[in-house]
Formats: C-alpha cells, structure tokens, sequence
C-alpha cells in the first residue's frame, strides 16, 4: 500500500509540474517536451486505478499527436528549421532532463514490480467472469455519455478546423479557385466570338 501511494505522488506531482512547465516556458520547443511528460505521468496514474487500455491510449494517440501540434505551433509561429538545427543543443539539458525523469520513474516501476510483486497485483483489474476493461469501456461510453462523447468529437474539429485557418496564408502569384465566382459567371464572360476575316488567320 505504501508503494502504490509512493507511485502514485510521483505520478501525480510530475504531472503538476509538467503541465505548469508546459504553460511557462516561452520555447515552444520546450513545451512541446513538459506535455509529453505530462501525458506519461498521466498513463502511470491509469495504470494505478486499473485503466490500462486508456494509458496506452495516451500514450500511444496523444504523444504522437504531440507531433501534430508540434506541426501547428512551428506552421503559426514561422520558425525556421535551418536556425532550428543550428542551435539543437540548447535544447539538449531539458530533454535530457525529461528523460532522465522518464528513467527513474520506469525504473521505480520496474523495482516495484520484482521487490513487491504482491503490491502490484492488488492493482484493480477487472474479474475474467465480467467484461475486461476495453468493453466495459465502450459500454459506459457510447451509453451513458454518448452526447458528450460526440460533442467531444465536434469541439475537436472545430479546432482542427481553426487551426488550419489560423495557418493559411495568401501568397501573391499564386492562382486559387473561387467558387462563387465559377458559379456567378455569365456566358458573356466565358465566351467571345471573334470575327476574323476570311485568309487572315487567328
């Protein structure tokens, strides 16, 4: 029980930290690296209430969508990459750092898991006889919380939406198709009949 409660303030007071980080530190980069941290702290804590389809879930949906947001941040921020790669080792002692964190934490887990085996097998895991975790998951989901589940969804693509708007630029020389203009034109402003005398050629 000691164990668990010692994993389980790890966990959580990483997490804090790691989500204050995101939000103070003024290099995108850098918060890029906390929110990562943060999401593997928050996997660790579902791991500790019984709920390990949704760790790998956060793990393995929402870091690689770190990379995506990571995208959006460099495409809204104009960053150049060559001035990026240049200066790559600045960024080295707070990744290492992250990792160094990331190590100790796997490696408690892995010592909680050889000197007390009997603390991680009073983690809460569903019976054989009853659903496993998944179903029982998708079972509250698409019923109980079905309209929230879906307004989710849309909350979601809207800002996918607006992101793509907020990172569109307008480049002169390039030619873009107008709908509204396809559609409103008139057949005098597609066609032009040319009389061309006769042996004169085009």
């Amino acid at each position: 029980m000691i164990l668990q409660a010692l994993a389980f303030y790890l966990f959580a007071f990483v997490a804090v930290a790691s989500g204050v980080m995101v939000i103070a530190s003024r290099n995108p980069v850098h918060s890029v690296l906390f929110l990562i941290l943060a999401f593997f702290n928050g996997a660790g804590l579902f791991v500790l209430m019984g709920a390990e389809f949704l760790a790998m879930i956060l793990v393995l949906v929402y870091v690689g969508a770190v990379a995506v947001l990571f995208l959006f941040v460099v495409m809204m921020l104009d960053i150049n990459y060559v001035e990026m790669r240049k200066g790559f080792l600045q960024y080295l002692p707070v990744g290492g750092l992250i990792g160094l964190i990331l190590l100790v934490e796997l490696t408690f887990v892995a010592g909680a898991w050889v000197a007390a085996p009997a603390a991680v097998a009073s983690i809460p895991i569903a019976p054989p006889e009853q659903v496993h975790n998944t179903r029982a998951l998708g079972n509250v989901i698409y019923t109980d919380y079905i309209y929230l589940f879906q307004a989710a969804g849309l909350v979601l693509l809207v800002a996918m939406v607006g992101a793509i708007v907020l990172t569109l630029r307008q480049r002169e020389g390039v030619r873009r198709q107008s709908i509204a203009r396809q559609i409103g034109r008139k057949r005098g402003d597609s066609i032009e009949l040319k009389d061309v005398p006769r042996g004169s050629g085009v």
